[in-house]
């Protein structure tokens, strides 16, 4: 089945500044009025901005991606295609301006042991991870684990964490819905192919509804003889200006109960030897 997201991708990318505009406002399911309303224009001027009659200034197209929530990287693209100079950079993480937000990344990773905490890139590749996310991994194939290591390749994957995966269908269910939103949100052909990816993979269907009582989906995994349950949180820039840090995300794992707490523990004593 065709999704939504996989047919804007999948066709090709608007030259005009006035046809990204219209993608990214469909996409966001508004209509002119509720656009021109958000950002204070008339519609009559949307309109002839998005046909072509009229060229925005950098001002409103910067305004207008504003209220699309259009990602900073495709903020670029809206400016170029208006004629104008992208306005955010794109640095690698280990940059010197850079350098504080990525020991902000690594205190955060540190002061969340001994629970496991990692950081992730827009295509939920392994950024960096604290020492308690290792020994979860114990057993794992080395060919599944090398680089670029995939998050969600590696829950998916039957030979690595789907086989240890207690609630496999449930994890899986709530994994690819969240994918899905992120498609919907930024259409990025690679997160788009990831997500038909792991359709594929044998996974088993959700065993039901969720629970009115239920607040988190928890990650339950088998870990030798012990069954460890986790709640998860996501932790993301609140006003990056930078690409690359507008695209990385911090998943913080906690112990949903005592046992998980005190293996937790156990394993954090051992390394500290």
């Amino acid at each position: 089945m065709t999704t939504p997201f996989a047919t804007a991708a999948s066709a090709t990318r608007p030259a005009r500044i006035g046809e990204h505009l219209r993608a990214w406002r469909q996409r966001r399911r508004l209509s002119q009025l509720d656009l021109a309303g958000d950002a204070e224009i008339s519609t009559r001027h949307l309109s002839f901005v998005e046909t072509g009659r009229a060229a925005p200034s950098r001002d409103m197209v910067l305004r207008l991606a504003e209220r699309l929530e259009v990602p900073l990287r495709e903020r670029n693209v809206l400016l170029v295609a208006a004629g104008f100079a992208p306005a955010f950079p794109q640095r690698a993480l280990d940059d010197p301006a850079l350098r504080a937000a990525r020991q902000a990344i690594d205190l955060v990773l540190k002061a969340h042991e001994p629970n496991p905490a990692l950081a992730i890139d827009r295509h939920w590749n392994l950024v960096s991870a604290n020492r308690m996310v290792m020994p979860l991994l114990e057993g794992i194939a080395p060919r599944l684990l090398g680089q670029p290591l995939n998050v969600l390749r590696l829950s998916f994957h039957p030979e690595a964490l789907a086989s240890r995966t207690v609630n496999l269908g449930d994890w899986c269910a709530h994994l690819l819905e969240r994918l899905h939103r992120q498609c919907e949100a930024t259409a990025d052909p690679e997160l788009i192919r990831l997500h038909q990816e792991l359709k594929a993979y044998p996974v088993p269907a959700r065993r039901g509804p969720v629970a009115a009582d239920t607040v988190a989906v928890p990650f339950i995994m088998r870990l030798g003889d012990d069954v460890l349950s986790f709640i998860s949180t996501t932790m993301m820039f609140g006003t990056p200006l930078d690409i690359t840090l507008s695209e990385i995300a911090v998943e913080t794992f906690f112990p949903a109960d005592a046992s998980t707490a005190d293996r937790l523990r156990a394993m954090a004593a051992a390394l500290d030897g």
